[in-house]
């Protein structure tokens, strides 16, 4: 079994793939199952203990772990499925385009409805492992021929073509929504000791989230920043689903970036969501009951703000 290095384990660069890939003795597509049970073991399944692992390679040769997360005392709807993270992991670290994917179990219905909104989704190719381990006849196809397409999943799909004109960005694509914050009580928050300083920065990047948030069937885009007690801020965009159900709020996002960089929930001492002002979707209730829930010491500030547009 193929197991990713500490310092990259949720994401493999392009030449440590093929370094991994050659030592192996395989091709990068026969590498990318093996590495499925590392990324399971990743996963924080504290209610259904029913962990799922998700590797996917990317259009530019990198790999991105994917792992599904469980909130205690939250509703079911709170987790993050592998793919989602899977998803969210490879947009926070700049790729435009996943190709391959190898998950632990079948994508369920919510996870292949979130893979439409990627740009040519229903092509993204799906290698299911645990049929593998059920029929070990099958682990004889291997590299492209024993992935299936996602329409293979979805065969009668409804996405982004059915609600959006086709120039409209969507998912991994660049997005600028033009929301800004007014540079007003510039020193009057901080965050469990960070002073003002700490917290603009945290507030600049809950900003940047927000505007590279994935909202075109609702037009709210929001975004969330964290920080935890040894300084450290990560970002989450929200990403909407043309069947909004699957949509994956903006903390929980930014809850992708902090557990791939390592962080333990109980060590995140502050929060900003930025939303756009007036918004019909809005974060603030849903992203508070899950901060409590994980950590509760939690400083959260919430911002809301008109886009340039509006002003």
């Amino acid at each position: 079994m193929a197991k990713a290095s500490r310092a990259s384990q949720f994401v493999m660069e392009s030449d440590e793939v093929e370094s991994m890939a050659r030592e192996s003795g395989v091709s990068v597509l026969e590498l990318l199952p093996s590495l499925v049970k590392s990324a399971k073991m990743l996963a924080r399944p504290p209610i259904s203990n029913y962990q799922v692992g998700a590797v996917g390679l990317g259009s530019d040769g990198r790999i991105f772990f994917g792992v599904n997360l469980e909130f205690p005392g939250l509703p079911l709807n709170h987790s993050v499925h592998a793919e989602q993270f899977l998803i969210t992991n490879a947009g926070l670290n700049g790729s435009a385009r996943i190709e391959y994917i190898a998950v632990s179990s079948a994508p369920c219905g919510h996870c292949r409805q979130f893979l439409q909104e990627i740009r040519g989704g229903s092509e993204i190719k799906i290698r299911i492992t645990s049929e593998e381990n059920q029929n070990p006849s099958q682990t004889s196809q291997l590299g492209e021929l024993a992935f299936s397409p996602l329409s293979h999943f979805l065969p009668h799909r409804f996405g982004p073509d059915d609600l959006l004109d086709k120039d409209v960005p969507l998912l991994l694509e660049p997005h600028h929504y033009g929301l800004f914050l007014a540079e007003t009580d510039k020193n009057r928050h901080c965050c469990n000791g960070f002073g003002a300083g700490s917290f603009e920065e945290l507030k600049r990047a809950a900003l940047e989230a927000a505007n590279r948030a994935h909202a075109p069937y609702s037009g709210c885009p929001s975004g969330v920043s964290i920080v935890d007690s040894r300084g450290r801020i990560f970002s989450g965009s929200y990403a909407e689903s043309a069947a909004y159900n699957p949509s994956l709020g903006p903390l929980q996002a930014a809850l992708v970036a902090y557990v791939a960089g390592g962080g333990s929930y109980d060590q995140i001492v502050g929060a900003v969501l930025v939303e756009k002002e007036a918004a019909v979707v809005g974060q603030e209730s849903t992203a508070r009951l899950l901060l409590e829930s994980i950590s509760p010491g939690c400083d959260f500030i919430v911002f809301r703000c008109p886009t340039k547009e509006e002003c």
